[in-house]
């Protein structure tokens, strides 16, 4: 659902560019935030995540393991880049200050933001990171145990006990 609501922002921006258009002076830079071949981009990684998504309920729905593998796989990538961002904001704290300078001024509570003391906001930032990898991971057990149960059900190995009040088949 996510990516289809994103996929309609894009759509919509490269239907009418003038409305999502910042001007280097409201980033506060000397950069474009989106040109169109940026947004091209985007919408072609929205449709394939739209893909991935489709490929795994189809899977799950039809019994068929193979199509789930795909989105496990997103998962298990989506895992290693959070985890990465986790990694580097320990190792280099003073980066997230000077994300936090790089921000237009017109930031929503970039000043109370900045006040805070840093080594406050990076335990935070790693709270908040942390959480979402917990999530992340659970999710991806989630569609683990849905792979092993369809690739189980659908194994003619499994041995299936049948109990009755005085005999076991």
């Amino acid at each position: 659902i996510i990516n289809s609501v994103v996929l309609l922002i894009l759509l919509s921006a490269l239907a009418d560019p003038d409305q999502y258009h910042l001007t280097s002076a409201e980033l506060g830079g000397e950069f474009e935030f989106m040109d169109d071949a940026n947004m091209c981009i985007a919408t072609a990684i929205s449709l394939l995540m739209i893909l991935i998504c489709a490929m795994a309920t189809y899977g799950a729905y039809k019994q068929h393991a193979a199509w789930i593998i795909p989105f496990f796989c997103y998962q298990i990538f989506d895992f290693a880049l959070n985890t990465l961002v986790a990694i580097s904001v320990l190792v280099y704290p003073s980066t997230i200050q000077d994300y936090l300078r790089q921000l237009p001024n017109n930031f929503p509570y970039k000043e109370e933001i900045m006040s805070v003391n840093p080594t406050c906001l990076i335990v935070i930032i790693l709270l908040f990171i942390s959480i979402i990898l917990a999530f992340k991971g659970y999710l991806i057990s989630c569609v683990w145990n849905c792979y092993r149960y369809i690739n189980g059900r659908n194994n003619s190995d499994v041995l299936v006990y049948i109990t009755t009040n005085d005999t076991a088949v």
